[in-house]
């Protein structure tokens, strides 16, 4: 605390000894037996002055050290903190307040993180659990194959797939905070990684007539492949839901001086150039989300670029509303690893 402002606290201080000043001169005026005169009235207020400016000079610097504990600028405030510089009764008294709110709120958010890790916990339980059915369901439905019509059994089949895959979200959404301790770095083929997402959804290219296509030369990339290959589902999955019956479906793999390119190009409806910056936000659907037939969670491409960032990886989009749209996977060279460019 400035100087300055230390005076300003204390205005009834100095009002306070201003009025003892005039009350003293009024008095020896009132005393018939007391010659006044301006030198007395002088001294009289340089010694009361000397006595004031020697009292705050005592009480300030009692107080700089607990101040200088305050400091935002010194010392930036964290909640693990706690005050401990406190010497006066008032001091200890605000010390005390505010390291029982320190403590009243780590205890709140301990707390929180408890209930928090415990709902993952019982998250990724029940996403575990939840697949044994699920693979029960699709094996019956395959021992059915032969007595149910081919168009119902793709139509269940799909809709078995989409569960499996929604609950493959809630998973890696669940996933997002503990990444760091479930990724494996290791050089893999991206052409491998694409074509083994595209075996899980051959069906839907068959039941739409998409035409699927690989252009390019494979690229080897330091990544982790389970990682990459559910960003990569995410993108065929909107690619697949947005591109009409008959269209075509592209992946290019490319390599430029910043790195290796995977590159997923669509012929379906494009997207707004208003929700082109918005698309990865969190629950953003958008116009064809909201206009579409097709369900939209808004949870897909949220993932896809989260996951994408942990990964040091740069996932962007091109689009042209009406022509398509292409999702494009950056994987920069690493000098650590002295990739070859």
């Amino acid at each position: 605390m400035t100087i300055r402002n230390y005076l300003k606290d204390h205005w009834l201080l100095l009002v306070g000894w201003l009025t003892f000043i005039a009350l003293t001169c009024f008095i020896l005026w009132l005393s018939p037996d007391t010659a006044v005169n301006f030198s007395i009235i002088g001294y009289l207020v340089l010694l009361e002055g000397l006595f004031l400016l020697l009292f705050l000079t005592i009480d300030y610097s009692l107080k700089k050290r607990w101040w200088r504990s305050l400091d935002t600028t010194e010392h930036p405030p964290s909640l693990q903190h706690y005050l401990s510089e406190a010497s006066r009764a008032e001091e200890k008294l605000v010390q005390e307040y505010i390291n029982g709110l320190l403590v009243e709120h780590q205890q709140v958010m301990q707390q929180a993180i408890n209930n928090q890790q415990d709902q993952k916990d019982y998250i990724d339980s029940w996403v575990h659990e939840i697949k044994v059915p699920l693979a029960a369901v699709n094996l019956i439905l395959q021992s059915l194959e032969d007595d149910i019509p081919e168009k119902k059994y793709y139509l269940v089949e799909n809709e078995l797939t989409k569960i499996d895959e929604y609950v493959e979200q809630v998973l890696y959404y669940a996933r997002l905070d503990s990444f760091s301790r479930d990724y494996l770095i290791q050089e893999y083929s991206l052409k491998e990684i694409v074509q083994s997402v595209i075996r899980t959804q051959g069906s839907y290219f068959i039941q739409k007539n998409l035409h699927f296509s690989i252009e390019g030369t494979d690229q080897l990339v330091l990544t982790d492949a389970k990682w990459v290959a559910f960003i990569f589902k995410q993108l065929v999955s909107n690619a697949i839901k947005y591109t009409p019956a008959g269209g075509d479906i592209t992946v290019t793999f490319s390599r430029t001086k910043e790195g290796a390119w995977l590159q997923l190009k669509d012929t379906g409806v494009g997207i707004p150039k208003e929700d082109q910056g918005r698309i990865f936000d969190k629950g953003f659907t958008g116009e064809n989300g909201r206009t579409s037939e097709q369900h939209s969670t808004g949870l897909g491409l949220y993932l896809a670029k989260s996951l994408a960032d942990k990964l040091g990886h740069q996932l962007s989009v091109e689009s042209v509303e009406g022509e398509g749209t292409t999702m494009k996977l950056l994987f920069p060279f690493l000098s650590y690893f002295k990739e070859r460019r």
